[in-house]
């Protein structure tokens, strides 16, 4: 027994110390996801689906597609020179503010939310683009800022991507999206952070940010109510309102036990748990898998983000290990908050579940995200070593 845990934690150590180990588990676990999701909206989405339609495939086949469109167009940026992203960077600013305000003048309302834009039977949230080209903007102003250092020219690291920032939060809030303003808030904290920022300067401005944040919420009355639901959704004033949500995904959670009802067997996705193929698929996940179907997504996470950081920690260029640590901030951000949601720890603010959740803008943007960090991590020598010596054996 103790020979087979050593061997087989030796065959780990081997497959870890390999140059394509980080490019394998990031490939690997988000392509374990993206299946699990298309399995997990055809399931959770059928039911919303027929009775929107008439079909009960519609929203799974529209997922199909924004994952097809996802691949393709990860399969081009994945081969993109770093160069190439840097030039993107540069006009990340003024592409994301366009992004932004695209909504406001044009878009639809949805739960509150004015971020969505129409396109015939489709709808864009630009938002969840404008968070990577956020991550650009910021990774290349950080480097800036360290140049800056190093040649004694004096330079603030909160200062120089205070602007940009500052001006998507705003935007942002102006569409009412107060789930995507603390991710975005987060992402660029994390990447101040990571920047070597003063810890005070940075935790004396995130605690402002926090209380900005609360004051927006108790200050508004649905989403004071989503507060109070979060302490007891089955109260009776809360239930059949702010509570119905994290009341349902509780109960969702909780009828799954360790091996679920089976795949298509929730019953609370007949009409109980709205939204239960975008911000709840976690709770159907629960009903339907079980623990067990639960704890897989959270491992699957946990090997994504631990490649992902993996890479930023081994690339040498700066500008790509500040966007590589971007992405793996933002995912991290994204699956706690819609966890903490789904269980009830938070008020329910409308956040996907990355490479899960239904929703086109979610899926492609990822995509192209992973697609970058993967790019850093195919560009670095010993990979491209090893791509060489696989493809001259081959040829032998």
């Amino acid at each position: 027994m103790k020979r087979g845990v050593r061997e087989q934690g030796r065959s780990y150590a081997n497959f870890l110390s390999k140059p394509t180990a980080s490019y394998l588990m990031v490939l690997g676990s988000a392509g374990a996801l993206s299946g699990l999701g298309l399995l997990m909206v055809l399931s959770a989405s059928s039911v919303t689906s027929l009775s929107e339609s008439g079909n009960a495939y519609t929203i799974f086949l529209k997922q199909l597609l924004f994952l097809a469109v996802g691949i393709l167009i990860s399969a081009i940026t994945m081969r993109m020179k770093i160069a190439h992203w840097e030039s993107l960077a540069r006009v990340a600013l003024p592409f994301g503010f366009v992004a932004l305000l695209l909504p406001i003048f044009f878009g639809s309302s949805v739960n509150g939310n004015r971020n969505w834009i129409p396109i015939g039977p489709f709808t864009l949230q630009p938002s969840e683009f404008a968070k990577l080209a956020l991550i650009l903007y910021c990774a290349l102003q950080l480097r800036k800022h360290l140049e800056r250092r190093a040649k004694g020219i004096a330079s603030n690291s909160i200062g120089i991507v205070a602007i940009g920032s500052i001006g998507f939060l705003i935007l942002i809030l102006a569409g009412r999206d107060l789930g995507t303003a603390l991710i975005v808030a987060g992402i660029v904290f994390a990447m101040l952070f990571i920047s070597g920022t003063n810890l005070k300067a940075l935790f004396g401005i995130s605690s402002l940010t926090l209380l900005a944040g609360l004051a927006l919420a108790v200050t508004e009355p649905a989403r004071l109510k989503r507060f109070k639901a979060v302490i007891d959704p089955f109260a009776p004033e809360v239930y059949k309102l702010a509570g119905w949500q994290p009341a349902h995904s509780l109960m969702s959670l909780a009828s799954g036990g360790l091996f679920g009802v089976g795949i298509g067997a929730s019953k609370q996705k007949w009409g109980n748990l709205a939204e239960a193929h975008t911000d709840f698929i976690f709770s159907v996940i629960g009903e339907e898998l079980g623990l067990l179907g639960t704890l897989s997504v959270i491992t699957l996470f946990g090997v994504l983000i631990f490649a992902i950081f993996r890479i930023a920690i081994t690339t040498k260029d700066i500008f790509a290990k500040y966007v590589v640590v971007g992405i793996g901030c933002w995912i991290i951000l994204q699956v706690l908050v819609n966890l903490m949601t789904d269980v009830g720890i938070v008020p329910v603010i409308g956040v996907t579940l990355p490479f899960i959740s239904y929703g086109g803008s979610s899926l492609i943007a990822n995509c192209i995200a992973l697609s970058f960090v993967l790019n850093v991590a195919r560009s670095e020598p010993e990979f491209i070593a090893v791509r060489k010596a696989r493809k001259a054996a081959s040829n032998v």
